[in-house]
């Protein structure tokens, strides 16, 4: 899932933001000083964002030395010690809050993500992301859901087809807008979404790979499942909560998708700190 040239482009476009013509704080150091820092997470998280935090550095000043003490995807407790960097003082002090924000930004998701996914542990069901990312930052989400253990939806509307609501009405129809589909383009994968137990009848009927059922009780969710009979993949969406996993995965349903994991993020608190002194590698 990782684009090296991607996650350089997202570094650089940060770094355009957060530094622009120069960093008129970061003179204040002494020039050709060559320090260390620590990165320490200060609560619980699943960590995630090594590459982007990486190439920030990289393109600011590859003298920048980084030794990690974590992966991506581990879960770790508070005070856990990040990443250890070493190099201009200058440089380390310029690159730190561009370098944070992606570091905090996909930990936090990552976290969020490994919640909703071992609330479904055992179950057979799994939880997905949606579209409902960051304007720029989609790739960059999908990948730290997917750390955290979730399933990853289509990254677009290029790669798989989601017929909504609006789609079938202006086509005519569900089962219209699953031959257009299938005519259309005959390899791809096709999911529907459903409001009625009609409709999930209907587009069974119409041979969809994927059913969405959008705001179902439980109730209608297992006679639907009961449908089904094992003939099309059943996904659960619409104000999907936490606390309501459990029943939904109860259902016999094989997803669950929510923007909570990626609409809803709130960032890991983490401390970056400069030890001025003799530096270690």
């Amino acid at each position: 899932m990782i684009d090296p040239q991607r996650v350089a482009d997202d570094a650089r476009r940060a770094l355009d933001e957060d530094v622009g013509s120069g960093d008129i704080t970061a003179v204040l150091l002494p020039a050709g000083r060559i320090d260390t820092a620590t990165v320490i997470v200060r609560e619980p998280a699943v960590i995630c964002g090594r590459p982007w935090f990486d190439a920030v550095y990289q393109a600011l000043d590859p003298a920048v030395h980084i030794r990690w003490h974590v992966n991506d995807g581990d879960a770790v407790d508070a005070d856990t010690l990040l990443c250890t960097l070493t190099g201009p003082a200058r440089s380390l002090v310029t690159g730190e809050r561009t370098a944070l924000n992606f570091l905090q930004l996909l930990s936090g998701t990552a976290t969020t993500a490994r919640r909703y996914a071992d609330a479904l542990a055992g179950t057979g069901c799994r939880v997905l992301d949606t579209r409902k990312t960051l304007p720029g930052l989609r790739r960059a989400q999908k990948y730290a859901t997917a750390c955290g253990g979730a399933v990853n939806h289509r990254q677009g509307l290029f790669d798989a087809i989601l017929i909504k609501e609006n789609h079938v009405l202006a086509c005519g129809g569900i089962t219209a807008a699953v031959q257009a589909a299938r005519h259309h383009h005959p390899d791809v994968t096709v999911e529907i979404e459903t409001e009625t137990l009609d409709e999930v009848a209907e587009a069974l009927a119409a041979g969809a790979d994927i059913i969405m059922l959008d705001n179902f009780p439980l109730a209608a969710m297992r006679e639907a499942v009961a449908m089904n009979a094992g003939r099309a993949r059943l996904e659960a969406s619409g104000n999907v909560e936490w606390e309501g996993l459990a029943g939904i995965a109860a259902t016999g349903v094989d997803y669950v998708s929510t923007g909570a994991l990626t609409k809803h993020v709130r960032a890991v608190d983490l401390s970056m700190r400069l030890q001025p002194g003799t530096p270690q590698r």
